[in-house]
């Protein structure tokens, strides 16, 4: 499949946001192809949301990448153990990013349920296959992506995007999900996710 290019992510975030669904992560590692279907994702609109790393300007080390070009990985940690993996959007100085939230695993099941739950992907129980990608946190440790893959270029040959298949889905658009601090913003409907789709990490 076609692999997504710069101008892809140099877009209207919340475009950015909702064509992600349906294309396809892939993680090229040890030698192997890991790859998901992107059926979850959340907008977060910089300087001016209350719910961004970037709100009011904010410029360290930490955000820096989400001021750079678009088309590269945003990968920070949560409660001290979980890593999120965010899409840079937008021109250069603009510090918008796309969080993925959930994925649909297609390729390299086996080295996701062993990251995850330490067995092979035929040993998983239903409510773990079910699990195994359907949270930021969760599609993190099943891909192996860390603090490492920050500022990776999404353009490049390891971790990147690609065309899904033709599809017809709906997209629902509701509220962003962890943000209750974030003031009015928390209720900006930016979290967009294809109804139906089981591996949603909440319906």
């Amino acid at each position: 499949m076609k692999k997504l290019g710069r101008e892809f992510y140099s877009r209207d975030t919340l475009i950015v946001a909702k064509e992600l669904l349906g294309k396809v992560l892939v993680y090229e590692v040890g030698g192997q192809k890991i790859s998901a279907k992107i059926v979850e994702t959340e907008a977060y609109m910089g300087i001016e949301d209350k719910a961004a790393h970037s709100y009011g300007g904010r410029r360290t080390k930490r955000v820096e990448v989400m001021y750079g070009a678009p088309g590269f990985s945003y990968v920070f940690m949560i409660y001290g153990m979980y890593f999120c993996f965010n899409v840079v959007t937008r021109e250069v100085g603009n510090p918008q990013a796309v969080l993925i939230r959930a994925v649909e695993p297609r390729e390299g099941l086996d080295f996701m349920a062993q990251n995850r739950f330490k067995k092979p992907y035929c040993e998983l129980t239903q409510a773990q296959k079910r699990g195994l990608t359907n949270g930021p946190g969760k599609l993190c440790q099943a891909f192996s992506i860390d603090k490492n893959l920050n500022g990776e270029d999404l353009c490049g040959r390891r971790l990147y995007m690609e065309e899904g298949e033709k599809e017809i889905f709906n997209i629902v658009s509701t509220k962003r999900v962890g943000i209750d601090y974030a003031q009015e913003a928390k209720d900006f409907p930016w979290r967009f996710y294809i109804e139906g789709n089981k591996h949603v990490s909440v319906k």
